[in-house]
């Protein structure tokens, strides 16, 4: 079957599964080796699902939002695969070096039909690394170790598409060859486990480093040179509640302190949507609690807040009431 492109369009109906829920994996402080589990490169980019229905291909966000415009070298590679209907899973990335770069692809976040330049310098690709659609034949239950064998067959990977490998077993060797080279980590996934829907602990994140989305609720005014705005006060949600998590003054070039200073002016409100005490007072606006942000921190203090915080971009697939603060399993 030869595939059209469908940039920009809603997800075709009828797709072999409909939009499904992507599995998650769960933060655990636990690094072990077992011959039960594989584990995979933890990637540091925007996760899609890719669903090939009837000759037409949609590239779906976790939100739902089409990414075939912000992503048209994907989505035509996709296009041209000879793969009848099929469901798969996996991460848009762009490297800094060895190492995906969460910053670097936030240049294409959000960009739809980017110029021949732009994809140039920010070059992106599509790292997949399970298959819950082959052929039109639901695979969700079998095995991951299976699912993988027909995820390698399905498609060719060529260019921007490519296979996500493996190891056996050696997960803790793995996670400290990750950390040498600086990757953001690894996942270890239960080899004997089916697909399953929303966070799971048959996959599991070994983190090099602390990194998670928080709501943004408001900003600092600008001090000295600094333009735009000084920082961002950002949170998490808990009991339904926006909890307060602190400032982040950092991670910032003069490009994203004007275009998140506009966007942040334009949703600004008259009170905070954090709840409790402890809030700052002064030189401080608030805004509505609609933008995630990606943040990179050293530690959490004992009363919740972050140490040593610099923002790596914004998030425009995650829903600001999903984000929750990731605690260990």
């Amino acid at each position: 079957m030869s595939a059209t492109n469908d940039r920009g369009n809603p997800p075709p109906s009828g797709t072999p599964a409909g939009w499904v829920e992507p599995e998650l994996a769960t933060l655990t402080h636990d690094r072990f080796s077992d011959r039960d589990w594989l584990y995979e490169r933890k990637f540091d980019g925007e996760r899609c699902l890719a669903i090939s229905k009837s000759g037409r291909v949609s590239l779906l966000t976790r939100n739902r939002q089409q990414a075939g415009g912000t992503y048209p070298e994907l989505a035509d590679a996709l296009a041209a695969q000879d793969a009848g209907d099929f469901l798969v899973d996996g991460e848009v990335v762009a490297f800094a070096g060895k190492a995906t770069s969460f910053a670097k692809l936030q240049r294409r976040l959000g960009v739809r039909n980017p110029g021949a330049e732009l994809r140039r310098a920010v070059p992106v690709y599509f790292y997949l690394f399970d298959v819950l659609h082959a052929d039109g034949a639901d695979v969700r239950h079998l095995p991951l170790r299976e699912r993988k064998r027909i995820l390698r067959r399905l498609l060719s990977y060529r260019g921007p598409l490519r296979y996500t490998t493996h190891r056996n077993t050696e997960g803790e060797a793995y996670w400290a060859h990750a950390c040498r080279n600086h990757w953001e980590g690894v996942i270890a996934k239960r080899a004997d486990a089916p697909y399953v829907h929303g966070r799971s602990g048959d996959w599991l994140k070994f983190k090099c480093v602390n990194e998670q989305e928080f709501v943004i609720g408001g900003f600092t005014d600008p001090k000295g040179s600094r333009r735009g705005f000084g920082a961002l006060l950002v949170g998490h949600y808990e009991a339904g509640d926006l909890k307060y998590a602190g400032k982040v003054g950092t991670g910032f070039d003069d490009r994203m302190l004007e275009s998140l200073s506009s966007q942040l002016r334009a949703i600004e409100r008259p009170t905070a949507a954090f709840s409790g005490r402890g809030l700052p007072r002064l030189g401080v606006h608030w805004v509505e609690p609609k933008l995630v942000g990606q943040v990179g921190f050293t530690e959490w203090t004992r009363d919740g807040q972050l140490r040593h915080p610099r923002f790596l971009g914004l998030r425009e697939d995650k829903d600001p009431r999903e984000v929750v603060r990731e605690r260990p399993a």
